[in-house]
């Protein structure tokens, strides 16, 4: 019997011609190397004998249902994806794929964020999925524009400082 599991939120459907290109080789990576690397490491756990104790085989069993899960889920996703390259008619306002550098007004410090999909977030190169709460409230504002965003730490007032498309900001 599974456990009962409230359906998970929409997310948006959008995503960067790099997001998209990325999941589609974490795809053909999974589908013609990993996997059989693993099913090939299963099979050789398999045929020690007692599958019951071997450590071996319990792991690659779950490391390949991982992956297959995962497959599962890229090869029902992608074709899902709508691949906006285009820039807005109005490019100094925040939209999807904008590099947007942001000021909290509080502490006076700069931060700069690139809205993407909800499948390519990535906090290390401030990637930030456009279904964020920072990013609803940034969506349409332009230049000098202040909003506030209701973060988990409460509400917070920004201002923008920048807003740019395409290859990312030197600095």
């Amino acid at each position: 019997m599974a456990r009962w599991r409230p359906p998970a939120e929409h997310s948006t459907a959008l995503i960067t011609r790099e997001g998209h290109a990325r999941l589609k080789h974490e795809l053909d990576d999974l589908w013609r190397v990993r996997r059989p690397e693993v099913v090939k490491a299963l099979a050789a756990a398999a045929a020690e004998g007692d599958r019951s104790e071997n450590a071996e085989y319990i792991y690659r069993k779950k490391q390949l249902g991982e992956i297959d899960r995962r497959v599962r889920y890229l090869s029902k996703r992608l074709p899902l994806l709508h691949v906006i390259e285009s820039t807005p008619s109005d490019p100094r306002s925040v939209f999807f794929g904008a590099w947007v550098e942001v000021e909290n007004i509080a502490n006076g410090e700069l931060a700069r964020y690139r809205i993407v999909g909800p499948d390519e977030t990535d906090a290390r190169l401030g990637h930030i999925s456009i279904d964020s709460p920072l990013a609803r409230a940034m969506l349409k504002r332009r230049v000098d524009d202040e909003f506030e965003a209701m973060l988990p730490a409460g509400p917070q007032r920004f201002a923008i400082v920048e807003v740019q498309y395409g290859a990312p900001p030197a600095g």
